[in-house]
């Protein structure tokens, strides 16, 4: 599994991207990153660098992270997980909590939107998504129609001219078939949620279901952001990441 490492200091933070990404989206966040901390920025199986999995289990991907801190001896580690990452990231924190000193949660979904959902259905689904994503005409009017969900201009489409997308499909449906949020109850980890003021209302209800069964996270709006804080507010995030 491929890592690019920022910084050399003895503060760790292990980073997984969202759904469309790769490790590179963490690069606003190094830029700003202080002299006694390193991020290590993961590119998850089939994206980036990273191959694709012997199989599509989710549990098994999860082992994978969990020997990747094994063989990076990672232990005391703040994990950061933006959109569907901070799945990932409460599932290694369940798996090792003593390892995890806090999860940083970005623009987090609990769910996988009804929007989506539809690329799941069967052949029609997969026909769908290469309408959407696929092409640089469908990326086009997908991101207009995803832009009037939320109060801002963001180019969502921009990660997908670049990645697998049967990669992408396969992450969709094991996002769906993750289960409910009410598995992470009873994390006892310390936990901050940022999410941006103007993003989807899918993610606004996401952290509304996060806060009822982890009642010991703390709420952050990233003022002006929408579901890319990343790009549009890295100063925000890097103040409340490495802070």
């Amino acid at each position: 599994m491929y890592v690019e490492q920022y910084g050399s200091g003895e503060r760790t933070f292990l980073a997984f991207h969202g759904w469309g990404g790769d490790h590179r989206e963490f690069a606003p966040l190094a830029a700003r990153l202080p002299g006694d901390c390193r991020l290590l920025s993961v590119d998850l199986p089939g994206y980036g660098q990273s191959p694709k999995p012997p199989r599509w289990d989710l549990r098994e991907i999860v082992n994978d992270l969990v020997r990747e801190m094994d063989a990076r001896s990672l232990h005391a580690v703040t994990l950061a997980g933006f959109c569907s990452g901070a799945v990932l990231a409460l599932l290694v924190a369940q798996q090792v909590p003593a390892r995890v000193q806090r999860i940083v949660m970005i623009d987090p979904f609990a769910f996988v939107p009804w929007y989506f959902r539809i690329f799941l259905a069967g052949a029609l689904g997969r026909f769908f998504y290469q309408s959407a994503f696929a092409s640089p005409l469908g990326r086009q009017i997908t991101t207009r129609v995803l832009q009037r969900r939320q109060s801002t201009n963001d180019d969502f489409m921009a990660a997908f001219s670049r990645v697998d997308h049967e990669t992408t499909q396969e992450w969709l449906r094991l996002l769906h078939r993750a289960g409910p949020v009410s598995r992470f109850a009873g994390l006892s980890v310390p936990i901050d949620i940022a999410f941006g003021e103007n993003t989807f209302a899918a993610v606004r209800r996401s952290v509304r279901e996060y806060g009822s069964i982890l009642p010991q996270a703390r709420m952050h709006v990233l003022r002006h952001a929408g579901h890319l804080p990343l790009v549009r507010e890295a100063r925000q995030l890097a103040a409340l990441l490495f802070g």
